[in-house]
């Protein structure tokens, strides 16, 4: 009597060994995939600076102005968010750089305590461009009129 097991036995170790197989080759190429990309997420959702209040997601912007400044010291946000203001200044005017300035604001609180710092040097800057009556001109209420107050102290 012969026995039909052997036989099927046989017959499966040539197929493949039935659907584990299958899934166990799919999830040898899927799983390195996923954890590789994982991993590589997790990084970017870690706080590198140092700074509890600062954002904690990394994008590519931030991976390239941390690769120009990697040479000298790292800028303070308020001290980069200055001199931009200070340039659409120069480039457009006063009140484009006001509007931008409370935005800024608006969006990263953490700013608000800068702000007036940097109204006033929007304002000194104004004068320097404008002249003090087109400068006031475009004086707004932005962190307590701190705009004003640059153009004064600047016209004076």
């Amino acid at each position: 009597m012969k026995h039909s097991v052997k036989n099927s036995s046989t017959a499966q170790a040539r197929r493949g060994r039935g659907p584990a197989r299958r899934i166990g080759r799919s999830l040898a190429l899927v799983l390195p995939v996923v954890m590789v990309l994982s991993g590589t997420l997790a990084v970017t959702r870690v706080n590198w600076t140092g700074n509890p209040s600062s954002d904690s997601v990394l994008t590519a912007a931030d991976v390239s102005t941390a690769h120009r400044t990697s040479q000298g010291a790292a800028r303070a946000p308020q001290d980069v968010l200055r001199d931009q203001l200070l340039a659409e200044l120069q480039e457009k005017d006063p009140g484009v750089a006001l509007t931008h300035l409370q935005a800024a604001v608006n969006g990263k609180p953490s700013l608000a305590k800068h702000c007036a710092s940097i109204a006033r040097a929007l304002g000194r800057a104004a004068v320097r461009a404008y002249g003090p009556s087109r400068a006031q001109s475009y004086a707004r209420p932005v962190c307590d009129t701190a705009f004003a107050s640059g153009v004064l102290a600047a016209h004076s």
